[in-house]
C-alpha cells in the first residue's frame, strides 16, 4: 500500500518470498486508448490478446487466448492445470456475472486427509510437492462457460497463437528463470519430477538461464487435441488418464484424483458480491473465494469515517489496518465453499455490521489482533477458524473491448509450480493445500476443512468498480491472501485520493492480515514504521510481490496501468 508514498527509484536486487527473486526496475508509465484495452503479466500474452480483439473478438474471445499464451510463458503462475475466478461485464445486455473455476477436491478425499498417523497436522511443505495435492483443474471448464455464453470467434482460432508459440519456442524470460532457480533447492523440490525436471533445468541439472530458447511440443498437442476436439478431452478419456496416473507420484504423496472426478467437475456461476463504497459499488467474487466479500469488507469500515483530507494522514492508515484485521477475522471465521458451508455473506457486509464493527477501532492504539464478529446469519459458534498459508502462484488480467464489455480474471495454480507435476506440457495445481490441514479445533469444524467434491478457501479478488452502474475500474492482482489488500488500498487511492493507477500501483504496499503489520521494502512505506508502532503496531520490512494490473474506463479514454514488481505490459487501440 499506500497512501501517497511513491517508491524510491534507485536499483538493487528484491527478495520474493518464497518463490522467486527480481530486480528492481523503474515504474511503468500508463498506456491510453480509445477503443479498447489489455493488461496482462507477460507482453506476449498481452499482445496475443490484443491481436484477438483486433481481429474483431470479444473480451472473452481475448480472455481464452491470453489464459492459454500465460500457460506457456508464466507457466509458474497459471494454466489449465489449476483454477480460476472471472467477472464479466455484458454491455449488451448490461449484466455482470461472476464464473467459478476454482480447482475441487477428489471425491474421496476426507477431513482428516492432511493428519499424520498421530492426528496432527503434516507439515505444509511435506504435502505440496506431488499428486497428494492435486485438486481437479478448473480453469478449461470455466473457459469453455463463458466462451458458450459470450464467445464470438471460433474457438480452435483462439489456440493457434500458443500452439504456434509453443512449437516454436519463446525466450525464457528474467522472472521466468529467477523462479526456476529459487525452486532449485531440497525444500521446493522442483527438479524431483523427471517432466519438469526436463523442461525447467539443463541436462546437468542446472536451472535454464533468462534468453534460453524453450519449446513445449508437449503442451502444442495438448491444445490441439482440446481445440479440435473440445474441453470434454481434457476431462475424459485417454487424456484424463493421463493426469490421474501422473498424481500417482511420489510414493509418499500420491493423490486421490479418479477419472471420474475429472469427468464430473463443471464450472459454476455464482452471486457476484457487490457492496457500496462512497459513490461507487465494489464487485467481486464470492464463496469460495473471500475476495470480494473481504475487500468489501475492509472498504466498508473504512467507509464509516469521511475521506481523510491528506493520503499521508497516520490516522487513516491506521485505521485502514485495523479495519483489514476486522475484515480477515471474519473472513478467516466464517468464509469457505458455500456449497458445503453456510457463508452469511449479506451479513458480512450489511452496513449496520460494518458500522458496529469500525466502532471497534481505537484512534489511539492498536486492538493487536482482532476477533470474529457475529455477523446478521452467522453461526459463530458453530465452527472454528482457519488461518493457513496461501501462497503466489497466480496472475491477473484485464481486458476491454471494442464492443463495451469487460473482464477481470485471476487465475492460479497455487503455489509457484504448482504441484511440480508436469502432464501434457503444463504444470498440474496444489489447490488442495489451500484447504485446512485441521479439520477441527477444539470440537468445532472448520468452515474451510476439506470434503469430498469441495473447493478450497481462495483470496483471488478479481474485481470490477461500477459508477452511475457501469464498469469504472477492472483490477485484480496476484499475491495469495496479501490479494486482498493489495486490490483494497489501491482502490482507496484511486477513488478517494484521485490517485491514476498507475501512481496507485507504485506506491509502497501496507499489509496486513490479522497480525503483524508489513511494510513494503525499499520503498517509502517504510517511514510509517515509527509512528504505526507508537500506535502499538507491530511492523516488520518484508518484500510484497504484487502484480496489480488496472484499467480505467472514462467517457473517451481508457487508461491501463501496469504493476512493475513483475514484467507484464498494457496495449490497446
Amino acid at each position: 500500500m499506500m497512501l501517497g508514498y511513491c517508491l524510491v527509484a534507485q536499483s538493487y536486487a528484491i527478495d520474493i518470498q518464497p518463490e522467486e527473486t527480481y530486480t528492481w526496475q523503474a515504474s511503468h508509465a500508463s498506456t491510453e486508448a480509445s477503443h479498447a484495452m489489455v493488461v496482462t503479466a507477460n507482453p506476449v500474452a498481452t499482445d496475443v490478446g490484443y491481436t484477438v480483439l483486433k481481429q474483431g473478438g470479444n473480451a472473452i474471445d481475448a480472455a481464452i487466448a491470453i489464459q492459454l499464451m500465460l500457460n506457456l510463458v508464466e507457466p509458474q503462475s497459471s494454466g489449465i492445470g489449476g483454477g480460476a475466478f472471472m467477472l464479466y461485464w455484458d454491455a449488451s445486455t448490461q449484466k455482470l456475472t461472476s464464473y467459478d473455476g476454482r480447482s475441487a477436491a477428489p471425491m474421496a478425499a476426507p477431513p482428516t486427509y492432511f493428519l499424520d498417523a498421530e492426528g496432527k497436522p503434516k507439515p505444509f511443505w511435506s504435502i505440496v510437492s506431488g499428486g497428494g495435492s492435486v485438486a481437479v483443474p478448473g480453469v478449461l471448464r470455466l473457459l469453455e462457460m463463458a466462451y458458450q455464453e459470450h464467445g464470438s470467434l471460433p474457438w480452435a482460432h483462439l489456440f493457434t497463437p500458443t500452439i504456434e508459440k509453443a512449437k516454436e519456442g519463446f525466450i525464457l524470460s528474467p522472472r521466468m528463470a529467477a523462479s526456476i532457480a529459487a525452486h532449485a533447492d531440497d525444500s521446493r523440490q522442483l527438479d524431483r519430477f523427471p517432466a519438469a525436471r526436463d523442461y525447467f533445468f539443463t541436462a546437468d541439472g542446472n536451472p535454464k538461464p533468462a534468453g534460453t530458447l524453450l519449446t513445449n511440443p508437449a503442451f502444442a498437442h495438448t491444445l490441439e487435441m482440446i481445440a479440435h476436439h473440445g474441453v470434454e478431452a481434457f476431462y475424459t478419456g485417454s487424456f484424463a488418464k493421463k493426469i490421474v496416473e501422473a498424481t500417482q507420484q511420489p510414493a509418499d504423496n500420491r493423490g486421490l484424483l479418479t477419472m471420474d472426478d475429472l469427468a464430473r467437475y463443471r464450472a459454476k456461476k455464482r452471486p457476484v458480491v457487490c457492496s457500496d463504497y462512497r459513490a461507487y459499488q465494489i464487485c467481486g467474487m464470492g464463496p469460495p473465494s473471500s475476495g470480494g466479500i473481504t475487500v468489501g469488507q475492509i472498504l466498508g469500515i473504512m467507509n464509516q469515517q469521511p475521506i481523510p483530507q491528506a493520503p499521508d494522514d497516520i490516522h487513516t492508515l491506521h485505521r485502514y489496518i485495523e479495519s483489514s484485521k476486522l475484515a480477515f477475522a471474519d473472513r478467516n471465521q466464517y468464509i469457505a465453499d458455500s456449497d458445503f458451508v453456510m457463508v452469511p455473506t449479506k451479513g458480512l457486509l450489511d452496513p449496520n455490521y460494518m458500522r458496529d464493527r469500525s466502532m471497534l477501532i481505537r484512534d489511539t492504539s492498536s486492538m493487536l489482533q482482532a476477533e470474529p464478529g457475529h455477523p446478521p446469519g452467522s453461526l459463530l459458534t458453530m465452527q472454528a477458524p482457519h488461518n493457513g498459508p496461501e501462497l503466489t502462484g497466480t496472475t491477473h488480467f484485464v481486458i476491454r473491448d471494442a464492443y463495451g464489455n469487460a473482464v477481470s480474471m485471476t487465475s492460479s495454480i497455487e503455489t509457484g509450480f504448482g504441484s511440480r507435476i508436469m502432464v501434457g506440457g503444463f504444470l498440474l495445481n496444489n489447490d488442495l493445500t489451500d484447504f485446512s490441514r485441521q479439520p477441527s479445533i477444539e470440537g468445532k469444524p472448520v468452515a474451510n476443512r476439506i470434503e469430498g467434491g469441495k473447493r478450497p478457501r481462495s483470496s483471488m479478488a478479481p474485481t470490477i468498480v461500477m459508477k452511475a452502474e457501469q464498469p469504472y475500474i477492472l483490477l485484480g492482482s496476484p499475491g495469495g491472501s496479501r490479494i486482498i489488500p493489495y486490490v483494497a488500498s489501491t482502490l482507496m487511492e484511486i477513488l478517494d485520493w484521485g490517485m491514476d493507477p498507475q501512481s496507485a500501483i507504485n506506491t509502497g504496499h501496507i499489509v496486513n492480515l490479522n497480525g503483524p503489520t508489513e511494510l513494503e521494502e525499499h520503498t517509502n512505506a517504510v517511514q510509517f514504521a515509527a509512528p504505526l508502532q507508537a500506535l502499538g503496531h507491530h511492523t516488520y520490512n518484508t518484500n510484497l510481490n504484487s502484480g496489480l494490473h488496472v484499467i480505467m474506463i472514462e467517457p473517451h479514454r481508457l487508461i491501463g496501468a501496469v504493476d512493475y514488481r513483475r514484467e507484464g505490459s498494457a496495449k490497446g487501440y
